[in-house]
């Protein structure tokens, strides 16, 4: 029997002498709900059952138990509450609150891109429901508008903690096997790698991007390109998809979406801080809000506003004027005081992605692990990585060098001339010392040709950021190592390996 001939013979049935189960709401591959009515009580309660199929595998019948028990310790205004859980005749089910509306999927298709307060609003609301989530060592692990559900107060809540996880166990899935809708799946999610609290983040600002923009950001054959997508191509530009959004809304964007874990907003709370200023932004455009923007903006205590209290919105014509005369003046004067962009107290230069990379030991046999030196710029810092030769001592002497070795290094080239104020340099090896020489228009062939270094580091942590003094444009610039670390595969050997390198302006 199909799964749509079981769900069609549930309707009338009776759950545990309590539910009877009147209509079918939607369907997945591992449970039906149905609109049920809660006979003891006399309300209408929605019921997720297991697909009989599903139950008699012992994994799942785990997982869905899990989803039971973890949604069941979630009390929240912007989380679908659990009511009750058990199983009747080898049929295991949970009980829901019904939250008569639609879901947020249902909303952007029939009303397209949203209000942009609207949609800052929504966004706060289910970041909201994270925050609980997260706070007990949750992550939900499928973000996204289908699993929002719009009550008949305009309030946003979040649901289906179907695949959730809790941090501490060691998880229900097998090694490599991706979970998760893939429209909205982080780039570490669609690897099949370890998930956290920012793989939620992640999915997030893929939601609000619908919301903003109206349909999701990459499309392509099958989800397992679109999957890729996520993994190597940055989100398409909100504010050249709808240019009347504010810098301090496509920052938040941007931010939450960063293909690298690190550079996204570490906690949700973060991103809550900076939604709620991105929100009074768009409020002082706008000189008011409306719908659910005004409940999610009058639910911030005054303390915690970067702007003003409703009661000094009578400036908003001024500020508005001043973004209109300005584009993104204040999020930037808000960007640079701190207040938007998270703990970092203010966002990163634009970043440079390199155009090619090339290995460099002039001084000695001429290549410098050339196999593996277009690792450095891929893309994919957590996976590969160039590595240089093994050395014996850290001083670059030796073996499997004939005589001493100043240094080794790699080089990369830009599409174009900049005056680089940043590089980055990812390393699964830190502890290295490095200097950064740039060069205009040609690489030189040896270490002098390249002049005085711009930047220098020692102890490199495996995060460095080398910040380089005034220069040029140049479209050349060498990382010139001049201390290996301990090689991971042989302690008594030295090394240094770059998994990501890149420049900001």
């Amino acid at each position: 029997m199909d799964a749509r001939s079981a769900s069609a013979q549930m309707i009338g049935t009776v759950l545990s002498g309590r539910y009877r189960l009147e209509a079918k709401l939607g369907s997945g591959g591992m449970s039906t709900v149905y609109l049920a009515r809660d006979g003891t009580l006399d309300r209408p309660v929605a019921v997720k059952v297991m697909h009989r199929e599903m139950s008699e595998q012992e994994d799942q019948l785990e997982r869905f138990r899990q989803e039971a028990r973890a949604v069941a310790k979630l009390s929240h205004p912007n989380v679908v509450a659990v009511i009750d859980a058990g199983e009747d005749e080898g049929h295991p089910y949970i009980v829901f609150e019904y939250v008569e509306g639609e879901t947020l999927k249902q909303r952007i298709s029939r009303l397209g891109a949203l209000d942009v307060p609207e949609a800052i609003a929504y966004a706060i609301e289910i970041a909201r429901g994270l925050d609980v989530a997260h706070s007990r060592k949750m992550v939900h692990r499928d973000v996204k508008p289908q699993n929002v559900l719009i009550d008949p107060d305009g309030r946003a809540k979040l649901t289906d903690f179907g695949i959730s996880r809790q941090l501490e166990q060691a998880g229900l899935t097998a090694t490599g096997r991706v979970l998760g809708t893939t429209d909205y799946v982080a780039p570490e999610q669609a690897m099949g790698q370890g998930v956290d609290p920012r793989s939620d983040i992640y999915s997030l600002g893929v939601v609000l991007y619908e919301m903003l923009i109206g349909e999701v950001p990459f499309r392509a054959d099958s989800q397992v390109g679109v999957a890729m997508k996520h993994v190597h191509d940055e989100l398409p530009d909100v504010q050249g998809r709808r240019p009347g959004v504010s810098a301090a809304v496509a920052l938040v964007v941007e931010r939450a979406t960063a293909k690298d874990p690190a550079e996204r907003y570490q906690t949700i709370d973060e991103m809550i801080d900076d939604l709620e200023t991105a929100l009074e932004v768009e409020a002082a455009r706008a000189g008011s809000t409306s719908g659910e923007a005004t409940s999610v903006l009058d639910a911030v205590p005054p303390p915690q506003r970067k702007l003003s209290t409703r009661a000094r919105w009578s400036w908003a014509g001024i500020i508005a004027l001043l973004l209109i005369a300005g584009g993104a003046l204040l999020a930037v004067q808000l960007i640079s005081s701190g207040k938007v962009g998270g703990g970092g107290g203010g966002s990163k230069g634009q970043k440079i992605q390199p155009q090619s990379v090339t290995d460099f030991d002039p001084e000695g046999d001429g290549q410098e692990g050339s196999d593996t030196v277009r690792l450095a710029i891929d893309g994919n810092p957590t996976r590969t990585a160039w590595e240089s030769e093994h050395y014996d001592s850290p001083d670059f002497a030796a073996a499997p060098k004939t005589g001493p070795n100043p240094g080794v290094g790699l080089y990369v080239k830009t599409s174009s001339p900049v005056s680089a104020k940043e590089m980055e340099v990812r390393s699964p090896t830190p502890g290295w010392d490095a200097e950064v020489y740039s060069a205009v228009s040609k690489a030189p062939e040896d270490l002098a040709g390249w002049g005085l270094p711009i930047g220098s580091v020692k102890d490199a942590e495996s995060r460095q950021t080398i910040t380089l003094e005034r220069h040029e444009p140049a479209q050349f610039y060498l990382l010139w190592f001049t201390k290996p670390s301990p090689a991971k595969d042989q302690p008594d050997r030295y090394q240094v390996e770059v998994s990501d390198l890149t420049l900001r302006r």
